[in-house]
């Protein structure tokens, strides 16, 4: 497999569980109808370790673009190929979105609420306040870039001083499990513009009963704001991890 096509399969995979587990808690007459944001946050902290597991040893699975504009500012990645990865990585994200569609296929007509529907492929905030809600998600991306640079170092991954390198990936889900539960609640905690966008361009293409409008007056602020928080991790790991 190329990695071009791990990162689109990669970040497929990441959105079929993460939109499926908002999906499962907003969609009416799910079983998981109404569980609540513990599941949620679970449910994409384990989305973000299966993906991993899967494409890991292929493409490094960045299947974030702020994740891998932070590689390309550390020369960690060349910018033909970081250019590939974040098409492959929207193209995944709308493939995604597409097949939780049909898993839900039921749903979508008997779920009323346009809001609801929205939210299972990407987010939207709890106070629509633009330069406050990038403000978010330039902290939340900040904490997942610096926590994948810093707790994924050799130093950390080697047996016998830390954790064995096959430990990366769970280690990965735990950086965003905890993201979620700390800083998502302001703005649903994309920190993704992948994982926003392909879905977001999904809903709009969908014929989703009743679906209402996808909210593109929104749809930049998960973009700019996680790829400035990207940018300034990488900054700040230079700074303060020679």
């Amino acid at each position: 497999m190329s990695p071009f096509l791990a990162e689109m399969i990669g970040t497929m995979l990441l959105i079929i569980l993460g939109d499926g587990v908002v999906a499962n808690v907003v969609l009416h007459q799910s079983k998981g109808h109404n569980s609540g944001w513990i599941v949620i946050t679970t449910g994409w902290a384990l989305a973000v370790t299966f993906a991993v597991y899967c494409v890991g040893s292929i493409s490094g699975a960045h299947l974030n673009p702020a994740v891998t504009i932070a590689m390309l500012c550390l020369g960690k990645i060349a910018s033909p190929l970081a250019g590939q990865y974040i098409l492959a990585q929207v193209i995944g994200g709308i493939l995604g979105g597409i097949v939780v569609w049909l898993a839900y296929l039921p749903h979508w007509e008997v779920t009323k609420d346009q809001g609801a529907k929205l939210a299972v492929f990407c987010t939207a905030p709890a106070i629509r306040k633009p330069a406050f809600n990038v403000i978010t998600e330039v902290i939340g991306t900040f904490m997942l870039v610096l926590g994948v640079l810093a707790i994924l170092s050799p130093d950390n991954l080697v047996a016998g001083s830390g954790f064995d390198v096959g430990f990366g990936p769970f280690l990965v889900g735990i950086i965003v499990w905890s993201i979620g539960l700390s800083l998502g609640g302001p703005t649903g905690y994309a920190i993704n513009p992948a994982r926003d966008l392909g879905p977001r361009i999904a809903h709009a293409l969908l014929p989703i009963a009743g679906k209402g409008g996808s909210d593109w007056g929104y749809a930049w602020v998960p973009i700019v704001g996680p790829i400035l928080g990207g940018i300034l991790a990488a900054l700040f790991y230079t700074i303060f991890w020679p």
